[in-house]
């Protein structure tokens, strides 16, 4: 192998080792952004908390103030109608001076309206966002588990069919084995009946000849019988 090849292969292998520490890292990485994430909701909750309790207060106020200038409308009416006129133009600088006043808290009161719709969208498509991340996440992780185990497993499965085929292998031969010890076994005893004259017996006995002697009853009696007149 060339110079060249060999050190192709070793960047390959570096730029390999290089993305499984990023890939083993991007999970954390994630994780980290997700918590950050929720922490910045949390305070966006908590400004929205804020500019919905002031919004209240300015409906309050609002509302009380258009209640003066109701009244105070209705007070300089009934003076004029009395031909009290000094009444009825003081309190008429109090209307005007109240509608001043609710021109200012209803811009304001129109303002935090504004920003509490804007603040609630913004914020939940930032949990809609967040949401999704978290189910991205939660996927990625459990796909990793799983892959991981199937790894796992597959490691196993080759180890155990690695074992079995040895254990395999061990097994013929002790079958093989067996199978000359009992070859030699029965070749030993077959040695022995030749030397001990069995094995003639055994021939003699298949080819029908009594060997050794054996004699029938009346062929001993006829013996004995002739022993016995002699």
């Amino acid at each position: 192998m060339s110079f060249k090849k060999i050190w192709t292969a070793l960047k390959g292998g570096a730029n390999e080792a290089a993305e499984a520490v990023a890939d083993s890292q991007a999970i954390r990485i994630l994780d980290q952004e997700l918590r950050e994430a929720r922490d910045e909701l949390k305070k966006c909750d908590q400004n929205l908390t804020s500019i919905m309790a002031k919004r209240k207060l300015a409906e309050r106020k609002v509302e009380s103030m258009s209640a003066d200038v109701a009244k105070y409308t209705e007070h300089a009416l009934s003076a004029n109608e009395q031909g009290n006129e000094a009444l009825a133009i003081e309190c008429a600088e109090r209307v005007a001076e109240l509608e001043s006043q609710l021109d200012t808290e209803q811009a304001l009161l129109n303002g935090f309206k504004q920003s509490e719709t804007t603040l609630k969208s913004n914020i939940a498509k930032a949990k809609t966002n967040v949401r999704r991340m978290e189910q991205q996440i939660d996927q990625v992780k459990a796909t990793e588990a799983v892959q991981k185990a199937q790894v796992a497993v597959s490691t196993r499965h080759v180890g155990a069919n690695s074992k079995v085929k040895t254990a395999l292998d061990s097994l013929d031969r002790i079958k093989q084995k067996q199978t000359q010890r009992a070859a030699e076994l029965e070749a030993a005893e077959e040695l022995a009946s030749e030397e001990s004259g069995s094995s003639l017996d055994a021939k003699l006995r298949a080819a029908g000849i009594q060997p050794g002697g054996d004699v029938s009853g009346k062929d001993k009696l006829a013996q004995l019988l002739a022993k016995k007149s002699g």
